[in-house]
């Protein structure tokens, strides 16, 4: 197992497109949006978002309606911010409802009247999503997300802090080894009795929780189940981008350059991460938004490096002799 890939894959969030695909337009502007959003500049990020809906046709994803609102709410303009949380809380698919009950940039709005109304459609839709949930299976799942993900979101500073030959970081390694061991029997029990179950069944997060672990786990158990789970994109059960990170691990366990750059490996010699060798980089964003992957440029902004394609294609050839000496050293 890749050190690295030892250490991740913690979750991250994905989003629904819209059902009209965005443009280039649409995507700079919903950039330049956030970025305001993050300089303080409110009022100028939710004008951002207007005009990025605008170029789509006055559409937009849940995610980015649910930000425009933050920033009027921000720039203390209600009736804006309630114009798009009523667009997603009439639409039934927004279902949030701890994180718009207590999301800080929305407290603006509690004392409008409006307020309750917004909350009563949220819960009502979020009712509604669970109506048919196994809630046993999704507890279940829930203690198997919080096993995998624990030991990880510590992994990166005790690394760092103590380094990989240090006995914590050994001890860290053994406990997620075995943490990932219990997790798979699990899983494997539930896919092997039931198939793969999507979020209408064990809700959004116990459908990552399923794709979390068979993502650790190794390489002949993801080949077991990647045509289930192939099958499972196909029927809309498993998200594409979550099935490109598999698809990128294996590939680099098999000797391959991987396709969507999701794997992050280390170099031993200056301890910087790197994008993990990577076929046709020039054309890696259009790979990433076809299957709903961000461009790679903020993907690694998580793991504290900027992409440099340029330079990037310069070290491209020894980037791949590391990954020829990890192979050698762990052979799958």
């Amino acid at each position: 197992m890749y050190r690295l890939q030892f250490l991740l894959l913690l979750v991250f969030c994905h989003y629904a497109i819209p059902a009209t695909a965005q443009t280039s337009d649409y995507d700079s502007l919903v950039k330049s949006a956030m970025e305001l959003y993050l300089e303080k500049e409110y009022r100028q990020s939710a004008i951002t978002y207007s005009k990025a809906f605008a170029s789509i046709g006055d559409k937009g994803t849940i995610n980015d309606r649910y930000n425009a609102a933050c920033s009027w709410a921000r720039a203390k303009e209600i009736d804006s911010a309630f114009y798009h949380l009523e667009r997603i809380a009439k639409s039934g698919h927004y279902t949030d409802l701890a994180h718009i009950s207590s999301d800080q940039d929305l407290k603006p709005l509690h004392s409008d009247p409006r307020w309750p109304n917004i909350i009563a459609q949220v819960k009502n839709s979020k009712e509604r999503q669970e109506k048919n949930y196994d809630k046993a299976l999704i507890a279940k799942l829930d203690t198997i997300f919080e096993r995998d993900q624990g030991f990880r979101r510590s992994a990166d500073s005790v690394y760092k802090k103590f380094g990989s030959e240090s006995e914590e970081f050994a001890a860290l390694t053994k406990q997620g080894r075995i943490n990932d061991s219990l997790n798979l029997v699990e899983v494997e029990k539930i896919l092997n009795e039931q198939g793969w179950l999507g979020a209408d069944v064990i809700g959004p997060r116990g459908s990552q929780t399923l794709f979390i672990v068979i993502q650790h786990a190794d390489l002949p158990i993801q080949k077991k189940y990647f045509p289930l789970m192939q099958e499972a994109v196909a029927q809309g059960k498993l998200e594409p981008s979550n099935f490109a990170l598999l698809q990128d691990r294996m590939d680099l366990r098999e000797g391959r350059k991987q396709t969507y750059g999701s794997q992050i490996f280390r170099d031993p010699d200056t301890q910087k991460s790197f994008v993990a060798p990577l076929i046709d980089p020039d054309n890696v964003d259009e790979r990433r938004k076809s299957v709903g992957l961000q461009p790679l440029a903020e993907y690694v902004k998580f793991f504290n490096f900027t992409w440099d394609l340029n330079k990037y294609k310069q070290n491209l050839p020894r980037y791949e002799e590391i990954h020829r000496r990890l192979l050698n050293k762990n052979p799958q």
